[in-house]
């Protein structure tokens, strides 16, 4: 792994768990987040201050929640995230999240896709 790959993996993650387990996203993104924000998730806003507001929410409406990060994987600009979230009162999920950082390594662009991690499945491998 290049020098500048492990370092953008380092932010994602400090980035990832300041704003979802320390529940801070705006000094997350005033930390690592470069000149724009592209969001791709469907349940939230494009941009920066629309990412504030989702994740100020859930830290209101999920008080507790916490990610672990199960492995990472990082590609010139990209950085994948494997994580394992779990959210008091609801489900937990499998993630995967991938980060695009710009040329000052600032993240500047975002996807995920979640899945709820069943009560039972049809092997013994887990999601992890």
């Amino acid at each position: 792994m290049s020098r500048q790959a492990e370092k953008n993996t380092q932010n994602a993650m400090a980035f990832y768990a300041l704003m979802f387990n320390q529940c801070k996203p705006a000094e997350a993104i005033e930390k690592y987040v470069g000149q724009t924000y592209t969001q791709h998730n469907p349940h939230v806003g494009d941009g920066k201050q629309a990412f504030i507001d989702y994740f100020t929410r859930m830290a209101r409406e999920y008080p507790g929640k916490q990610v672990q990060f199960k492995r990472a994987i990082a590609e010139d600009n990209y950085v994948v995230l494997h994580c394992y979230q779990h959210w008091p009162g609801n489900q937990d999920y499998a993630g995967i999240d991938i980060f695009r950082f710009d040329e000052q390594g600032k993240i500047v662009e975002h996807w995920d896709v979640l899945q709820v991690i069943p009560q039972t499945s049809a092997n013994d491998n887990t999601m992890f």
